[in-house]
């Protein structure tokens, strides 16, 4: 066992793990923060198309998914999006509004990560990478962790390891082993912003693969403006991948290819351009335009077709219903939805109610968020609130 005493030890140096090293070390505690890959921050790496869209000024709690809706409140009043601006601002880094709130670097992802290392280096936090750990225990107020050939032991423990999202990363579901461990629930894990996959009758629109256009997509009772993208096995892009995290097995989703068309604006076009097909006017890339006009079986010119027809081609077009068969699984999504169950677990301070000195932040935890810098804000959050716990 180390003969130095630390006051905590981390589990998984991503962007939770890593800011909860960095604010209890510079509260003075000793910390040492642990990852089985060769190097911290492998996901900060490839975020945002390797600009690490880091933080949305737009972050306000109801923009997260949970089975405690209440839960992130906490944290996330307490660590900001102007905090964490503010940090990135300190070290130099150049930044961007993208879209929506969306901030990335100007240059790399590589600059967020070391950032955080140069923090974690002005808090004295002792990082180590490249083994597993094979075991964690606790007895006497302390966790024993076996890190590779090595036995580490602290009063403090954090699960910061993340969900099963892009496990060619690395990423597993050894958060919620170890939570099981110490007896906390853990509720039922699911890929979250991740493409859809089509079967059945809608297969013909894999055929589209490529094809993007704006649109509104709903699932359930929640709906988002972005655009949409056929791929060779179903739809993808934002308002998709938003909409996945909502998404149930079974349930359609509804897509309204043209939520800024006015009604009538059909039978408007048949008096304007009597001559013109359905297709022609539609304001969507051909391919597409065409596709959802065989579908509805008119072809022919506006002139020919009753208004009445146009209409109920209209009101298709705005409540066009999918049946996904599936997602494109853990591989594919950005995120989690579900995770170690907040029910267990103190909003303030994230630590576990029922095992003192053990504590769980960033994705490991059943907090999901938005497309577009919400779950680095609730990393940087809840690392932030256990981290001044600690």
């Amino acid at each position: 066992m180390t003969a130095f005493p630390y006051d905590a030890i981390v589990l998984g140096a991503g962007a939770a793990g890593l800011m909860c090293a960095i604010v209890a070390g510079g509260r003075g505690r000793r910390v040492l923060l642990l990852d089985h890959a060769e190097a911290p921050g492998k996901k900060i790496l490839i975020s945002g198309g390797g600009r690490c869209n880091f933080t949305n000024i737009h972050t306000v709690p109801d923009r997260y998914i949970s089975a405690n809706p209440h839960f992130a409140k906490s944290a996330l009043a307490r660590y900001t999006p102007a905090d964490f601006i503010a940090l990135v601002e300190a070290h130099g880094i150049a930044h961007h509004e993208k879209t929506l709130g969306q901030l990335f670097c100007d240059g790399s992802a590589k600059q967020i990560v070391a950032m955080l290392l140069d923090e974690a280096v002005k808090g004295g936090v002792d990082v180590r990478c490249g083994a597993p750990v094979r075991a964690v225990d606790h007895a006497d107020g302390q966790f024993r962790v076996a890190f590779g050939e090595a036995l580490f032991s602290a009063p403090n423990l954090v699960i910061a390891t993340g969900g099963p999202s892009i496990p060619k990363m690395g990423a597993s579901g050894f958060a919620y082993d170890l939570a099981r461990q110490f007896g906390l629930k853990v509720v039922e894990p699911r890929p979250a912003l991740v493409p859809l996959t089509l079967g059945g009758a809608d297969v013909l629109f894999r055929d589209l693969s490529g094809v993007a256009t704006p649109v509104e997509a709903r699932a359930g009772k929640a709906a988002f403006r972005e655009a949409a993208l056929f791929t060779h096995k179903g739809l993808s892009g934002p308002a998709i991948l938003q909409i996945s995290s909502y998404w149930r097995h079974g349930e359609p989703v509804t897509i309204d290819f043209l939520p800024d068309a006015p009604q009538g604006w059909l039978a408007e076009a048949k008096r304007t351009r009597p001559r013109a097909t359905l297709a022609s006017v539609l304001p969507l890339p051909d391919r597409l335009a065409q596709t959802l006009v065989e579908r509805l079986a008119l072809p022919g010119e506006l002139g020919a077709l009753t208004d009445r027809k146009l209409a109920e081609a209209e009101a298709r077009f705005a409540r066009w219903t999918f049946h996904p068969n599936g997602t494109e699984g853990f591989a594919k999504a950005e995120v989690t939805v579900g995770g170690i169950s907040t029910a267990g677990l103190s909003s303030q301070t994230m630590m576990a109610k029922s095992v003192p000195g053990l504590y769980a932040v960033g994705e490991a935890v059943d907090v999901t968020g938005w497309l577009g810098g919400y779950n680095f804000q609730w990393a940087w959050a809840s690392g932030h609130a256990a981290g001044q716990a600690l």
